[in-house]
């Protein structure tokens, strides 16, 4: 029983989890299933994040909430080198657009990690929504929180919520991402990048 147990575990392939979100100054990142801002450039910057992968015929899988997924607009998918899992205790079939549903975060995980897609899946990115963030930060794969800071406050009522900046320390500078202050429709906002420190990691 022991052996057969350690070889599934052995057959999982740990992925990357990355957090991906933009933030106003108390945190908020949304106002009744929208965002408080326009900020097309940022946006863009999202997109081209989550559908990086290294290679040709690879994936990234992208995580939602229920209520998350129900609040974008139709003509954002599909998404290039996407797979998406929806989160739902509620839902019977997968919706429109996505690929699958899970009933809760593990088991979106060990999607990506198991056959048939271990092999295809590079990066896990979660983009929300408090629920599922708060379950992706404790995640033992956890590495890096993409958090845009945008510099401005906006009235919201779902927020990004509150983590160790101890653990997970901001970047000077990473790969592939802008270190200097952008703005757009008078709106000042920064990329930045929390990575968590190996040294304290589970």
């Amino acid at each position: 029983m022991e052996m057969e147990k350690s070889r599934i575990t052995t057959q999982k392939k740990k992925k990357p989890v990355r957090l991906i979100a933009a933030v106003c100054n108390n945190m908020g990142i949304g106002k009744d299933g929208k965002l408080p801002w326009h900020l097309p450039s940022e946006f863009q910057y999202f997109l081209n994040t989550v559908t990086r992968v290294s290679r040709p015929g690879k994936m990234n899988m992208m995580i939602w909430g229920k209520l998350c997924w129900y609040s974008n607009p139709e003509n954002l998918f599909p998404l290039t080198n996407v797979l998406h899992v929806v989160l739902s205790t509620t839902l019977n079939t997968v919706p429109d657009h996505a690929h699958f549903l899970c009933q809760d975060f593990e088991s979106a995980v060990r999607l990506a990690a198991e056959p048939p897609l271990a092999d295809l899946i590079e990066t896990i990115w979660i983009v929300g929504g408090t629920q599922v963030y708060q379950e992706a930060l404790k995640h033992p794969w956890c590495d890096l929180v993409y958090l845009t800071d945008i510099m401005a406050d906006f009235d919201c009522n779902v927020f990004f919520p509150e983590f160790d900046r101890e653990l997970f320390k901001v970047q000077e500078r990473f790969p592939g991402v802008p270190s200097v202050i952008q703005e757009e429709n008078g709106i000042k906002y920064k990329f930045q990048v929390y990575k968590k420190e190996i040294g304290d990691a589970v």
